[in-house]
């Protein structure tokens, strides 16, 4: 009997309906352990309408999940060769991620996706997930996925796999725990006490399912498990082993497997066991009804016994060559037997990278060095390489060094100079991420230093690409050429297309200060050879630093195609640190473009993520800082500590330049030192190669200092130039053609009455009350009758809250903590902070209770 679903069934009725009609979405049923969710899949699927073509699959609670797993399932309901197609791809997801939508999806009939328990999903899974839910809209396909909705690690992935999805192909459905009333009646259809089987359950759908069967209603929830054991106990000897045996297969126990683990008689051991209502009968497999059903078996098996069900189950998994080697590695590590983890975890690493799946590869590589002290010295530094490049590209940077360490001196002890030397390369790329430019520099030039004693090799030619890689960051442009083209000189005649590509990038990089049209040439040559050679780092460096690139010419438009784009690779691929730090470059851009409230959003989803390295978060902290100076928020100070703490460690000009254009506004606006803002400004143009480079600067140190000479002006960007020229009108309207509405405010800021008038209104609208106050106090001086407080344009709203800021504004009210606004709005806490913090300023309250008596006197509540 399943009660109170019906508004859950009607809803999924109704997306099939539309998928039917080809407007396809993805439904993710949501609820905690027990809630019901397969009863209710299983209840949907029962009433489907006939020709619904389903095809369904599960994740499993692997010790590390299986790469693609759901995605066998499906191509095997299917009839699609999975296999075949990763290799005719060569591993490449997207094409494989396309292919799979064309097999999935039908013009003649509706096809039901079902992936179950998506909170043990591997990341290449998520991003499949992510993948069809982006197209999912134009195709006959309903996707229905079921996760828990704790606040696990595993859960908070899956919410930002399907916040990652565009809001309109997504239905969240809620499968809440039963009522009081609905286990009353469940009981009392068999007679039994209601009250103290929801007293002991709370309403959870499988702990009632369980006392229900059980002789004793009043067991606890703690016991639920002694539920369990107990019907599993009248079990024959025989089925009752069977039912060991299946406990150690997460989700399910393929049916010709567990043949060869029991033999002949498992068959009707394991009837005895679906007749019990313990395991479920699917056809090609069986499964235990719910997970904490399983878990419970599995926890009363003794160390030994469990570790000889595991061997029995290797064994036997070993004999179908379509078994994946992840499944293969579970099993061999709970049957402890090493010599298998040694062989199978490698192999399984090397699947997951292949599709993309860079966590579990770096968990399987993990896994495989914990039992690598036998292993020879080569075979062991090998595996610290890979796990140290898995690790830098999911953003473990700390791990990748200490990993990378082990690998040199590894090499260092068998007298292999060249693999030394690329191992002081990589250190140094990886101090470089970890924002320790000055042991990046070191190391750098230790690995060319060794490997120039030795045969030229790839290994030279990478660490020349290095060299030309750290200086072009630093902008020494000259140097960086030079090294660059020598790096692409020696991997052309090695044949290495992959450090061509990385060399290439660095030589677009510099050539953009130099040569903007042969700087696009170089990084789209780049981009092009990592996209058709799937180097996936170098494909995701080249979106990087185009999207840079543009940024820096004032190319918004090219820009933004290059941030979709790379993000949407990044996500895809798995690869978090380039993702993230091109986020926060989106919400630089999103700042120059008015998006004041999507900017806030990108950076600080970005900066939640405390695992990042200092240099990812880079790009996101200068655009919060500016916009809380902007704003007037009260919290920009802990954002300059950090970013001033980045820059001790190393001084490069793309980093002290947009935190000294910061510092500049902020004293511009009377919140900080003018003095400091002026000496970064110099120290700025001092290590600027070319009078481009210092464009943005320049026009800060003339609000700052009036009477200074702006210099050089002939090599900047039209708008800069202008400016300094005195020419506000001309900088204003190419402002405004670039949609940058805070640089065209500025711009008429300086120009007459009615110009000040336009500042001021586009001030007002974008929120960014500080300048516009300082306008306004500028208007008066110069005896411009001017009203006080908001202009016409944003009465509607008297204190200029966004949509969301009301939404916060009333769960304050109320008496919300920012942490319970997070999971009200569904929203991180910091972005929380963000907008209380907008709130208290644009209410001019310094408290929560302040605030809402301030809403409620001007009407807003």
């Amino acid at each position: 009997m399943l009660l109170e679903r019906q508004t859950q069934l009607e809803l999924l009725d109704g997306l099939l309906v539309e998928a039917a009609r080809g407007r396809g979405r993805v439904a993710a049923l949501g609820g905690e352990a027990g809630a019901g969710k397969t009863s209710l899949v299983e209840a949907f699927i029962g009433r489907a309408a006939e020709g619904t073509r389903i095809l369904r699959s599960a994740c499993e609670d692997l010790s590390i999940p299986d790469p693609l797993g759901p995605l066998y399932d499906l191509a095997r309901e299917a009839q699609w060769a999975l296999p075949q197609a990763i290799d005719h791809r060569q591993g490449q997801r997207l094409p494989l991620f396309s292919d799979a939508l064309e097999i999935f999806e039908t013009k003649t009939q509706p096809s039901l996706l079902v992936i179950e328990d998506l909170h043990w999903a591997d990341d290449a899974t998520l991003d499949f997930v992510r993948f069809l839910g982006r197209r999912i809209v134009n195709t006959h396909i309903l996707l229905l996925v079921t996760a828990r909705n704790d606040r696990s690690e595993a859960q908070m992935r899956v919410r930002r796999a399907l916040g990652e999805i565009p809001a309109g192909n997504v239905a969240r459905i809620d499968v809440p725990l039963l009522s009081e009333a609905a286990v009353l009646a469940l009981a009392d259809a068999v007679g039994r006490d209601g009250d103290a089987i929801y007293r002991a359950t709370a309403g959870n759908a499988f702990f009632v399912t369980e006392l229900l069967c059980a002789e004793n209603e009043t067991t606890p929830p703690a016991s639920v498990r002694d539920a369990v054991l107990a019907r599993a106990e009248r079990l024959s000897a025989g089925a009752r082993s069977m039912l060991d045996a299946v406990s150690v297969f997460p989700r399910r126990a393929d049916a010709w497997a567990l043949q060869g683990l029991c033999g002949v008689a498992s068959a009707g051991q394991l009837a005895e066991c679906v007749s019990a209502g313990l395991l479920d009968d699917m056809g090609d497999g069986y499964a235990f009804r719910h997970e904490i059903a399983r878990r419970a078996v599995e926890m009363m098996l003794t160390t030994s016994h469990r570790r000889q069900f595991n061997q029995r189950a290797l064994a036997a998994l070993l004999e179908n060559s379509d078994v994946s080697a992840g499944r293969l590695v579970h099993h061999a590590v709970e049957a402890h037997n090493l010599e298998a983890v040694r062989e199978l975890a490698p192999l399984a690493a090397r699947e997951a990278s292949r599709v993309g799946a860079h966590r579990d590869a770096a968990g399987y590589y993990e896994v495989a060095l914990r039992h690598a002290d036998s292993l020879p010295a080569v075979d062991r530094a090998m595996l610290y390489e890979k796990y140290a490049f898995e690790c830098h590209l999911i953003g473990q940077i700390e791990e990748a060094i200490e990993a990378q360490g082990h690998a040199r001196l590894l090499h260092q002890a068998q007298g292999n100079r060249a693999k030394e030397g690329d191992s002081l390369r990589w250190l140094s790329r990886f101090a470089y991420l970890m924002g320790d430019r000055k042991a990046a520099d070191v190391f750098g030039e230790q690995a060319v230093a060794l490997l120039e004693t030795v045969p030229a090799g790839a290994e030279l030619a990478m660490a020349y690409s290095n060299l030309s890689q750290l200086a072009m960051l630093a902008e020494r442009l000259d140097e960086a050429l030079l090294l660059g083209e020598k790096a692409v000189g020696l991997a052309e005649r090695m044949n290495r297309p992959d450090i061509v590509c990385h060399a290439l990038n660095n030589l677009g990089s510099a050539g953009q200060w130099l040569d903007p049209a042969a700087g696009r040439l170089h990084l789209a040559r780049s981009l092009e050879i990592a996209l058709e050679q799937n180097f996936q780092e170098h494909a995701a460096r080249a979106f990087t630093n185009s999207a840079c690139s543009e940024m820096n010419q004032l190319g918004f438009d090219a820009a933004q195609s290059f941030l979709d784009r790379g993000i949407n690779y990044c996500v895809e691929n798995d690869l978090v640190t380039w993702r993230d730090y091109m986020r926060g470059v989106l919400a630089q851009l999103q700042l120059r473009q008015g998006q004041w409230e999507e900017a806030a959003t990108e950076a600080l989803d970005v900066l939640s993520n405390d695992h990042a390295t200092m240099l990812v978060r880079y790009p996101a902290l200068i655009a919060l800082a500016k916009l809380r100076i902007r704003r007037g928020d009260p919290s920009a100070e802990p954002l300059f500590q950090e970013m001033k703490q980045f820059l001790e460690r190393g001084m490069e000009l793309q980093r002290l330049a947009p935190y000294a254009a910061v510092m500049a506004e902020q004293a511009w606006l009377g919140q900080g030192d003018g003095q400091e803002a002026l000496r970064l400004i110099d120290l700025a143009e001092s290590l600027s190669p070319t009078r481009a480079v210092f464009s943005e600067l320049a026009t800060w140190r003339q609000k700052l200092a009036p009477d200074a000479d702006p210099g050089e002006t002939s090599g900047m960007a039209a708008p800069y130039r202008l400016l300094l020229a005195g020419d506000w009108r001309a900088a204003a309207a190419l402002w405004a053609d670039l949609n940058a509405p805070y640089e065209r405010g500025l711009a008429l800021a300086q120009g007459d009455e009615e110009a000040q008038r336009s500042a001021l209104e586009i001030f007002e609208n974008l929120g960014a009350r500080p300048v516009a106050q300082r306008v306004r106090e500028t208007m008066r001086r110069n005896g411009v009758n001017i009203a006080r407080g908001p202009r016409r344009t944003t009465r509607e709203n008297q204190a200029g809250l966004t949509q969301r800021q009301m939404e916060v504004l009333q769960l304050i009210e109320r008496g919300f903590s920012n942490k319970r606004i997070a999971e009200q709005l569904t929203i991180s806490p910091k972005t929380v902070d963000h907008h209380v913090s907008a709130v208290l300023g644009k209410l001019e309250a310094v408290s929560r209770g302040e605030a809402t008596a301030a809403a409620r006197d001007s009407g807003l509540l």
